[in-house]
């Protein structure tokens, strides 16, 4: 079975339980996926129960599927995500994302928990990402093109959609709450990264790095999505962080940024859909 025939049947699997068609999709990352709670659901949909879709297996990851409403925004939101590290396939770990673009969503908004490499930075802040290093992990695009997707040489200078870095910086400036904005790179973990990476990343110019996102958002660029994320800056990275890393402290770290995500993702995802039925992107 192709990418592509794999893809159709996971898509054929969804619509024989939800004729949802979201405007939005949200995909919420390590210690974040309470957020989906806050929904409107109108469907649930557990990925072990969508034929041949991979299953999350991290703690703190639900794996599953919510539709619904954030205010009248319709949205589909990813409670738990796949990583690479997990074993599977890169294009497994962007199913999901190009699942989610065939269902309808013409944006997707990306979130994770990530280690702080920019010494301004402290736990718990959130990072609007402006741009990605996705040299460490295999692309996703790689092999037989999906012409049904997108083109075979996607142009990449402007993943994160400017209009949406700014509908959100400007969200949260409304809001009082603090927010940076950085390069995040992506490495395949699952081991946390030495002190000897993160200096060569920090020389490379990554803020932040983690073990997700950038490949789904580079999934996301090829099948035509508008995509933005936002980071929980979770810990400081190793040679920068006086402990040990562990996960337990990104999820605890997460819960703790919690509220103010929660107010930043809901109401940037309203002003992004106002924006989409007026026209502005």
């Amino acid at each position: 079975m192709t990418p592509y025939e794999k893809l159709k049947k996971c898509y054929e699997c969804v619509r024989e339980r939800t004729d949802f068609v979201p405007q939005i999709a949200l995909v919420l990352g390590s210690g974040l996926g309470a957020f989906a709670d806050s929904i409107k659901k109108t469907a649930e949909i557990d990925y072990k129960d969508i034929e041949g879709f991979p299953q999350s297996t991290v703690e703190g990851h639900k794996g599953r599927f919510v539709f619904g409403y954030i205010d009248n925004v319709p949205i589909v939101c990813m409670q738990g995500r796949v990583h690479y590290y997990e074993g599977y396939d890169i294009k497994d770990v962007v199913l999901p994302t190009r699942l989610m673009a065939m269902l309808g969503a013409k944006v997707l908004f990306l979130t994770n928990a990530s280690g702080g490499i920019n010494k301004g930075f402290s736990a718990g802040d959130l990072m609007i990402l402006t741009d990605h290093i996705a040299s460490f992990v295999p692309n996703p695009l790689i092999g037989a093109n999906i012409d049904e997707l997108g083109t075979r040489f996607p142009d990449m200078s402007e993943v994160y959609d400017k209009v949406l870095v700014n509908i959100i910086k400007e969200t949260a400036k409304e809001n009082g709450i603090r927010v940076q904005q950085g390069v995040y790179a992506q490495l395949t973990g699952p081991s946390f990264e030495t002190p000897a990476e993160i200096r060569m990343l920090s020389a490379l110019g990554a803020d932040a790095v983690g073990m997700s996102t950038a490949v789904e958002a580079i999934a996301g660029r090829h099948a035509g999505m508008r995509v933005c994320a936002v980071s929980c800056v979770c810990n400081l990275a190793a040679g920068i962080s006086p402990t040990p890393l562990s996960h337990a402290e990104v999820q605890e770290a997460a819960a703790k940024a919690a509220p103010l995500f929660k107010k930043l993702i809901a109401q940037s995802v309203e002003e992004i859909s106002d924006a989409l039925l007026t026209g502005k992107i």
